[in-house]
């Protein structure tokens, strides 16, 4: 087993004039993202009309990659809050037919803001460097993804009300949805151990980010050892071992990760009311088995209705 623990750093607060990830959120953002959600919820349940900011503006979602519940939740969202939405096509938007500043160049003379959804990280940095006046929303990257990290920790704050002290194990590949949730748990106080693979725990530079955010004495721990991620824990993350675009991968992958896989047996070692957690979609058999994803711990739908409430929190800030 190899571990490693982080020590927290000095970090400097960013603008909320868009959202490329959890680190442009200072503390107080986060829990007035996170307080502002649970009020849309609750006035959505109660079918009480709410603000509209939105309303008489555009919003475009640029899609490069497939989607059940961001495009769905964001639709939602958008139109919920007064707005319109735009879909150009992924082949105009973003498909080289012009540059990715281009693009956001124009957007910006049309649009409040852009929703996107794409590979790098550097390709959102560039159409939002692009086009400073565009309020510019990171949908998922190969690197990051903030808005999924918003809605599981509005999770994690509705099963448990005070989040302080609490522990998260991640198992699996140290991908963007680890890497969000750590940036985002550690700014709540929650602990954060990841269980990886070798050669596939979350990078260095992603841990140093994390601990630039913690407060209240949350730690970062890494692993290879998945019981040892998991012990005594209040909630078991995982993803996918194969995310999009490492397909030609994925006969390797299962083999390597298949020691991590979220199973009745790895959960017995969480505490007693350990929740499991899953960003969907989930390969069933393979990251988790049935009986835990549909067991009454999991969270997995919670998290993804609460996809909807954080991201209407998160654009009526924006706006």
């Amino acid at each position: 087993m190899t571990t490693a623990l982080y020590r927290k750093k000095p970090f400097e607060p960013a603008s909320l004039s868009r959202f490329l990830s959890i680190l442009d959120l200072s503390h107080d953002d986060l829990a007035a993202c996170l307080k502002r959600a649970a009020d849309l919820k609750a006035a959505r349940r109660a079918g009480v009309p709410h603000e509209r900011p939105l309303a008489g503006r555009h919003v475009a979602m640029l899609f490069e990659k497939p989607s059940l519940r961001t495009r769905s939740t964001f639709q939602i969202a958008i139109r919920e809050l007064g707005g319109d939405v735009i879909e150009p096509p992924a082949d105009v938007a973003l498909g080289g037919r012009e540059t990715i500043a281009d693009v956001g160049r124009n957007l910006e003379r049309w649009v409040h803001a852009a929703v996107v959804r794409t590979y790098a990280q550097s390709r959102l940095e560039e159409f939002a460097a692009a086009a400073p006046r565009l309020h510019v929303v990171n949908a998922l990257t190969d690197d990051e993804h903030p808005c999924q990290a918003l809605a599981d920790c509005m999770t994690l704050v509705e099963k448990f009300g005070n989040v302080r002290g609490r522990t998260i194990a991640f198992v699996g590949d140290g991908n963007n949805v680890a890497t969000s949730l750590a940036q985002a748990a550690v700014m709540l106080g929650i602990s954060v151990r990841i269980a990886s693979p070798v050669r596939f725990d979350l990078k260095e530079s992603v841990c140093q980010s994390v601990m630039a955010r913690a407060r209240f004495g949350a730690a970062l721990v890494l692993t290879n050892d998945p019981i040892a991620a998991v012990e005594n824990v209040d909630a078991v993350y995982t993803d996918v071992w194969t995310s999009m675009g490492q397909e030609a991968e994925a006969a390797k992958r299962r083999a390597l990760f298949e020691p991590f896989q979220v199973n009745p047996a790895l959960m017995a070692h969480a505490a007693p009311d350990a929740i499991f957690m899953h960003c969907l979609p989930a390969h069933r058999g393979d990251e988790v088995t049935d009986e835990v994803i549909d067991g009454d711990a999991s969270v997995v739908f919670d998290q993804a209705e609460n996809r909807l409430h954080t991201q209407k929190a998160l654009l009526a800030m924006l706006g």
